[in-house]
């Protein structure tokens, strides 16, 4: 399986395993995300979730080779990123977190990262648009020029910056952001589940509130970035495994 799921008392850990694709998102782990996330919002034994990513990334985002959809009725993006929540999700990062695998960052709530994390939307470098939050999300975590910056050159930042700029709640060493995750976990999980549920609620859904119109200018915009001659250049030159050659149509 691409997705897997095991216990660590009260914390349900999912882990991305398509290591040989740095974990980039098909269809299939797509459905496999979703059945994990909603183990930990449906089963009660679980009062936090962390989410990470097996070998050398958290995830590259979506698999371009991949057409199916990627998304589900109840989580939306991935089976994730336009979920409703109640218990808490931890992001544990390490390796790079690109477009995709950045949105999933995002819409997690509190994110612990090694030094070797990078975090980028590239989306622009292939005619794209980071349609999955990425854009509005990372204006919100980030200052809003460096998220101006990382949308409009698709160039990435490094866990260090990441932190100090409070993108990042926790750094660790490589190899240590799933311990240091499930710290952050049992910390959380030594409190009254109701009263956690319930700060949760009333701070995403206060943000989430403002988001209705965030979604419609990025479905809107990613619709006529689609629609353009430079989209299907860029995905067939990342393909091809050659420069882009843009036309501005």
């Amino acid at each position: 399986m691409a997705v897997l799921t095991e216990a660590h008392g009260r914390v349900l850990v999912i882990r991305l395993d398509r290591d040989e694709k740095r974990n980039a998102m098909d269809h299939a782990m797509t459905l496999g995300l979703d059945a994990a996330m909603n183990r930990l919002e449906d089963e009660d034994q679980w009062w936090c979730g962390v989410l990470t990513g097996n070998g050398r990334a958290f995830s590259a985002g979506s698999d371009l080779a991949d057409h199916a959809r990627n998304s589900t009725e109840r989580g939306g993006p991935y089976g994730v990123v336009r979920r409703e929540r109640r218990k808490p999700l931890i992001a544990a990062v390490d390796g790079l977190a690109y477009g995709g695998g950045f949105e999933m960052v995002l819409a997690c709530d509190l994110v612990v990262a090694s030094r070797r994390a990078r975090f980028a939307l590239p989306e622009v470098k292939r005619g794209l648009l980071a349609l999955y939050g990425g854009v509005f999300r990372g204006a919100r975590a980030l200052p809003l020029n460096l998220a101006r910056e990382m949308a409009l050159t698709g160039d990435p930042i490094d866990a260090e910056r990441a932190h100090a700029l409070g993108l990042v709640n926790r750094l660790c060493d490589d190899g240590a952001a799933l311990e240091l995750a499930l710290e952050m976990a049992e910390r959380i999980c030594a409190n009254s589940p109701v009263a956690v549920r319930e700060s949760l609620h009333v701070i995403n859904h206060s943000i989430e509130t403002s988001d209705a119109l965030a979604w419609k200018l990025s479905t809107e915009a990613a619709a006529r970035v689609r629609a353009s001659a430079d989209s299907r250049e860029g995905v067939d030159a990342f393909l091809g495994k050659r420069p882009p050659r843009w036309t501005g149509r």
